[in-house]
């Protein structure tokens, strides 16, 4: 399994075992959102932390290897289905965030409902930068989060945010001191573990009403732009610049 599933004391830890970068598929993000949706209905589980082993906590999907650098669309498609579910899940989740959130790994770290980072961390929307539009949800997500112009400074940029910055434009919610990153998303699990179960849900339920049609919707969106620009000249730069590690030279083509 590429994936660990443990609960103690009101709170539930999911960890991504694909170290180090973590790259995620239909495959793992299914184990995650099926682990979570079980949860939902565990008694003993209150919260939920996402965490990752490894150096990192995710790269997003592998366009060097397996279903993604054999057909962008089609894996896409399948990851798209299962991630969507994400926003189905009913209970809070708290992501742990060491090294690099890059790409869909970003979009999974803001499908959960906080964010816990050290200096370290960097959040990256690299989507640009690969030359495609963004996925995972993030167009719905990431402005949610951290409002409209901090949204297209880091999608249209695909500079990396540190956990400094990342506190100070609300994409962290925590920052943690250095090696103490799952300590205090524990911490910070427990503090919301401690409150009312069925209050905890129905305010949550409140706080993201109608926002699994919207991130619904925008995946379709998402996918329908990602197949135009999967076909370009820049996307293919863009892929294998990021790759073998150089700066990629756009054309517009």
């Amino acid at each position: 399994m590429d994936l660990s599933v443990s609960v103690s004391d009101g709170v539930a830890r999911l960890e991504l075992r694909r170290p180090p970068a973590n790259h995620f598929d239909e495959a793992l993000i299914g184990q995650v959102v099926d682990a979570a949706l079980t949860l939902d209905d565990d008694p003993a589980c209150r919260v939920i932390v996402l965490a990752s082993e490894g150096r990192h906590f995710c790269a997003g999907a592998d366009f060097g290897g397996g279903d993604f650098a054999r057909d962008h669309v089609a894996a896409a498609e399948r990851l798209y289905r299962r991630a969507a579910q994400l926003f189905d899940v009913r209970t809070p989740i708290v992501a742990a965030v060491q090294g690099t959130a890059v790409g869909g790994g970003l979009g999974l770290a803001c499908a959960a409902d906080f964010r816990v980072a050290e200096p370290s961390t960097r959040f990256v929307a690299n989507f640009a930068r690969l030359g495609f539009h963004q996925g995972f949800g993030t167009s719905v997500t990431l402005p949610e989060i951290v409002g409209r112009q901090a949204a297209a400074d880091m999608l249209l940029t695909g500079r990396r945010i540190d956990g400094a910055e990342a506190m100070r434009i609300g994409l962290a919610d925590r920052l943690a001191e250095p090696g103490r990153l799952h300590e205090t998303a524990r911490a910070l699990a427990a503090e919301i573990a401690a409150s009312a179960p069925l209050a905890v849900r129905s305010i949550r339920a409140t706080l993201r009403a109608g926002l699994a049609d919207r991130v619904r919707a925008a995946l379709d969106h998402e996918l329908a732009e990602q197949k135009i620009h999967w076909a370009t000249r820049d996307s293919a730069e863009g892929i294998a610049a990021s790759l073998e590690r150089r700066p990629p030279v756009f054309h517009g083509e």
